[in-house]
């Protein structure tokens, strides 16, 4: 496995000229993300989750619609709704009618309630979640939330700004180079080895870990 300098030193080489920096995102710190309100979480969590195999502007022109109908996605009002309030949204022609993920509104704010029980809000509970650890983040998610498997819990936890990577393709592929992993992870055996490799990348750069993601992208295909 290379190291963190390679890798920095390797992107600035093959796209000299460009403002790496500026290509970067940049993560919430915990005091930012910890304020946070829950109904702001909840609705990108939805967001993320009616993005997944649409194009982003199609849904973000219809959010409005969504936020209507999910009562501002307060997560005290919305665990609140019935079966048949959800059914009832199935004849809304200005929503995405997709009931699969319609439920999952319902779900991920019940997960959003007892995350904020615990730790005062859903914000709090996630910038209290250690980064050298966010594949158990991502796995919570997953177990406790709806539709929010694959690279969905990564992406919502990118969009609120919680600092975490991300296995785009790209992002495989110069896992695969560096001898990480030999195929796309989906074990937790193989997610430990990830995760193993960019808290190193960590130590040795000071970076968060979506910029090591985003800088190990640009390594591949130069």
């Amino acid at each position: 496995m290379k190291s963190f300098q390679w890798i920095h030193e390797h992107v600035c080489a093959h796209r000299a000229g460009e403002d790496i920096e500026a290509l970067l995102p940049q993560p919430l710190n915990d005091t930012q993300l910890a304020e946070a309100g829950d109904d702001r979480l909840l609705s990108d969590l939805a967001r993320r989750v009616f993005r997944a195999g649409l194009k982003h502007s199609l849904v973000d022109a219809k959010w409005p619609a969504f936020e209507e109908a999910f009562f501002g996605f307060d997560p005290r009002k919305v665990v609140l709704m019935s079966d048949e309030q959800l059914e009832g949204l199935m004849q809304n022609e200005r929503l995405i009618r997709h009931f699969g993920k319609i439920k999952s509104v319902r779900a991920n704010a019940l997960m959003v309630n007892e995350c904020a029980a615990q730790a005062g809000s859903f914000g709090r509970f996630l910038a209290q979640w250690p980064t050298d650890d966010i594949i158990g983040l991502w796995a919570f998610l997953k177990k406790r939330g709806s539709q929010l498997g694959g690279n969905s819990g990564p992406y919502f936890l990118r969009m609120v700004g919680k600092d975490t990577f991300i296995l785009t393709d790209d992002v495989v592929a110069a896992l695969k180079a560096q001898g990480v992993v030999d195929k796309k992870p989906t074990a937790q055996r193989d997610l430990k080895k990830v995760q193993e490799a960019f808290n190193q990348w960590q130590q040795e750069s000071g970076r968060p870990l979506c910029q090591i993601s985003r800088l190990l992208s640009m390594t591949v295909g130069w």
